[in-house]
């Protein structure tokens, strides 16, 4: 018996002996895999089943940027919160929609390192302050951080109010009588906040450099490419990743963003080196000085770009080229996109709610009305001073977080409260737009209802259920910048146009992107008011 299995064995490939062998390793490793301490603690999670080699991957297959968002949704509806996705112990996540799992996250100063996803990132952005980790991470949210000094933000003020005006007047150029205009919003938007940014953080103003639209454009695709290899773990591996061409696509895609920030750079710097700008690299820069490049960087009548900061911080090797260019491709994209993507959204909503826009405009034209200066547009204090008005920025962004999803790696072992464990070596993917719309927190959280944001129905709340800017060690640096500009142009456009709909909200097809972002352009109509 035993010569007549030698012979037949003898007649099978060595191919597929060797297949049969891998898979039987494959299946015996799977088996003592899901007996470790890491599967056991994972299991207290809700998710869809774990299948046998290839753990819940067989639900994420073949899935597109809209599948795949709406996949988040359906889960976190399905699990009543929180749930998971395995693949193996080397790769697995939680995936947290509700505060209760978030809090440890961004409270205090454990796990706070990006995850694997933003590796991917890597190539685009390089290891900048977004996905950096300790000193490293440290030092360049020390250099950047006084660049978004309230004092400098008053001074970026003057840019947000002369791009509402642009806007506007190109509104008010396709005007052919007293009809609305109507305007696609995603691209009014971006275009308005890659302006800002280039002026205000790099000092360059846009209209002096080719290739805006190459870089808005391409930024979209390479959206795509880093979520067609998230949704694809095999990809995750750098060398497949190349093997099958993504590799070389994506540098096809990133070379003309290359070469736009490439240019603000080159230019602020060529400024820079002539003596142009004013001298900041004559600043001390030792920690507990306080006149150190940190402090003075806003010390002077003159406003400083972000940018001017970096090159000051280079002369005192603070930072290198390398650096600096990673600085600006991530400021450059997290400064327009995430903005753009809050106004495109706060606008659709307006013309949703049109009662709630016809209060807001009584607001702000109250306020105008009062003002003694001639200026059409609010000061930073002005737009403080309105309470409605900020309820309803508030709603938007808990509604539509610009941001709606980031990651973390676990390198603590986290016990939550309930007893469940998340094992070290998790990827927590916090879910800011379920978040947001745990009913818990945000009862009928489908409700555009700005009340939420009343002091007191704040203070019912936990703090980490509304984070449109994370939260804790690891928040937005620039959240105060994106606000005041935000409001800036919300108050202008408002006093100025009645915000029509035009796309409705059940058309709305969600893609999961880099940041919101809809599969169709989404459109509302500026109407220009009497009064």
């Amino acid at each position: 018996m035993t010569s007549a299995w030698i012979v037949v064995l003898s007649q099978v490939p060595v191919s597929v002996i060797l297949v049969l062998v891998v898979l039987l390793l494959w299946i015996v490793w799977d088996a003592i895999d899901k007996r470790g301490s890491t599967y056991v603690a994972f299991r207290q999670f809700p998710g869809p089943p774990v299948w046998p080699l290839i753990g819940t991957m067989y639900y994420t297959r073949g899935m597109d940027a809209a599948k795949t968002f709406d996949a988040f949704r359906y889960w976190t509806n399905l699990y009543g919160g929180t749930y998971k996705l395995w693949l193996n112990s080397h790769l697995f996540s939680v995936n947290i929609t509700r505060w209760q799992e978030a809090e440890p996250f961004m409270s205090g100063g454990r796990n706070t390192d990006k995850s694997i996803l933003y590796r991917f990132l890597h190539p685009f952005i390089g290891i900048g302050l977004l996905n950096s980790a300790g000193a490293k991470w440290l030092q360049r949210r020390r250099i950047l951080t006084p660049t978004f000094h309230f004092h400098i933000l008053n001074e970026f003020h003057r840019t947000f109010c002369e791009e509402s005006e642009k806007l506007a007047a190109k509104v008010d150029s396709q005007r052919t009588g007293l009809e609305a205009v109507e305007v696609d919003l995603q691209s009014a938007m971006s275009q308005l906040t890659l302006n800002t940014i280039c002026e205000t953080s790099m000092g360059v103003k846009l209209d002096t450099l080719d290739g805006a639209r190459e870089y808005r454009e391409g930024i979209y695709k390479v959206g795509d490419m880093l979520l067609n290899r998230a949704v694809r773990p095999w990809l995750y591996v750098d060398w497949m990743y190349w093997l099958l061409g993504y590799a070389r696509k994506m540098q096809r895609l990133l070379k003309p963003l290359y070469l736009f920030t490439t240019g603000i750079i080159t230019q602020r710097r060529e400024l820079f080196v002539q003596g142009k700008l004013e001298d900041l690299s004559s600043a001390e820069t030792t920690q507990d000085d306080d006149h150190s490049l940190y402090n003075t960087a806003f010390g002077g009548k003159k406003r400083y770009a972000m940018l001017d900061t970096l090159l000051a911080a280079e002369t005192q090797g603070l930072i290198d080229a390398d650096g600096i260019r990673e600085e600006v491709d991530t400021f450059m994209f997290e400064g327009h996109d995430t903005t753009a993507s809050a106004l495109v959204f706060i606008f659709l909503t307006l013309s949703w709610e049109l009662e709630i826009q016809e209060r807001l405009h009584q607001e702000l034209q109250q306020l105008h009305m009062e003002k003694v200066a001639t200026d059409e547009h609010f000061s930073t204090n002005d737009l403080n001073s309105l309470k409605f008005f900020d309820r309803v920025i508030k709603e938007c962004l808990r509604l539509w977080p610009p941001v709606a999803f980031i990651s973390r790696t676990v390198t603590e072992e986290i016990n939550l409260p309930d007893g469940r464990v998340i094992p070290k070596g998790c990827i927590a993917n916090l879910h800011i737009f379920d978040l947001h719309r745990d009913p818990a927190q945000f009862p009928d959280p489908d409700r555009f209802d700005p009340d939420r944001f009343l002091p007191e129905r704040i203070a019912e709340r936990n703090p980490f259920a509304y984070v449109p800017f994370s939260a804790g060690q690891r928040n937005c640096i620039g959240q105060k910048y994106a606000l005041l500009e935000i409001k800036t142009v919300v108050a202008y456009l408002v006093l100025r146009y009645r915000i029509l709909p035009v796309t409705k909200r059940t058309e709305i097809r969600f893609i999961a992107d880099l940041v919101l972002r809809a599969s169709t352009p989404l459109r509302v109509r500026f109407e220009r008011r009497s009064a």
